[in-house]
């Protein structure tokens, strides 16, 4: 879906796009304990096709992730440096997700900057997990930009949608809506012409999950130290064996380990710097980065296409 971004030679229908593949980077979340708390440096580095991609954790305290991913056959990369924050409000626990996404079509000129919908937990009356609140998407370079608002359900669990999503397209000059968004992020979404009022389905949820593959270990001497699944392996496999006082072992073993390398730093006045990324921060306290490489290279993890 993320190829298709640049497929098209008309920059509306690439915009309507790139809206699509922002609503599919949503996957209904699970309402539970957390056992995986990222660790600083902690990295994922997988490949789809030409598609490579590569985050690291460049912040503890705060929470702070980085991505760069890049396509180099279909002309596409993808910078992100996303914070947490969380506010507790009485009955739930609002985290915000501060921090810019960027989507660049390197052989059209265009830039998209979007921001991520707000993660919900809520505990009472009724405990339940959905993303919320509002998302814009807009490019510069093409002169068009989309409001989307993220739904759940009221406290109560009467009142509202759960996991709908409503917004619309519009020239950023004129502010004249081009097109009406409507629907379910985890179902369909639809777009209806405001000129014509021809309504078509834009995303089918259907097709994108029952298209996920579990990625596999294509170059096992190829993973890094601090991938994920090599940081967390013995706590995943107590999970998946149910061995809850294995897993409770595994997850302090990784957090005593980061605790002495902290210790270790303070000592020699050291401090912490990404491998991957450059780190600035905004006049308003916020985080920045940029990677390092041009290009990320093909990654020893592999998500196959069929």
């Amino acid at each position: 879906m993320l190829s298709s971004c640049n497929q098209a030679d008309n920059p509306v229908d690439r915009f309507i796009s790139v809206v699509r593949w922002s609503i599919s980077t949503l996957r209904p979340p699970i309402f539970g304990l957390a056992p995986y708390n990222p660790i600083l440096g902690e990295t994922h580095h997988v490949s789809r096709a030409s598609l490579n991609v590569l985050l690291e954790q460049i912040s503890h305290h705060p929470p702070v992730s980085a991505l760069h991913a890049t396509d180099e056959d279909h002309n596409i990369e993808l910078i992100w440096c996303q914070e947490c924050v969380p506010k507790f409000n009485g009955v739930a626990v609002v985290n915000e997700v501060r921090g810019k996404r960027q989507l660049k079509l390197l052989s059209r000129g265009e830039t998209y900057e979007m921001n991520s919908p707000n993660l919900l937990i809520r505990f009472l009356p009724i405990p339940g997990i959905d993303w919320n609140g509002d998302v814009r998407i807009r490019c510069p370079d093409n002169g068009l930009e989309a409001e989307l608002r993220f739904g759940h359900k009221s406290y109560l669990g009467f009142r509202g949608s759960q996991r709908s999503v409503e917004g619309k397209i519009y020239r950023t000059s004129t502010k004249r809506t081009l097109f009406q968004v409507n629907g379910s992020w985890d179902r369909t979404v639809t777009m209806k012409d405001d000129t014509s009022g021809k309504q078509t389905v834009i995303y089918n949820a259907e097709e994108v999950y029952s298209g996920m593959k579990t990625p596999i270990v294509n170059d096992l001497e190829g993973v890094r130290p601090t991938e994920s699944a090599a940081v967390w392996g013995e706590l995943s496999e107590a999970i998946l064996s149910h061995d809850w006082e294995k897993a409770k072992e595994a997850k302090n073993t990784v957090e005593e380990k980061q605790r002495e390398l902290l210790r270790e730093r303070e000592s020699k006045g050291e401090t912490w710097v990404p491998q991957h990324f450059t780190v600035t921060h905004t006049k308003d306290g916020g985080w920045d980065c940029s990677p390092t490489q041009q290009w990320v290279q093909p990654a020893p993890i592999v998500v196959p296409l069929s």
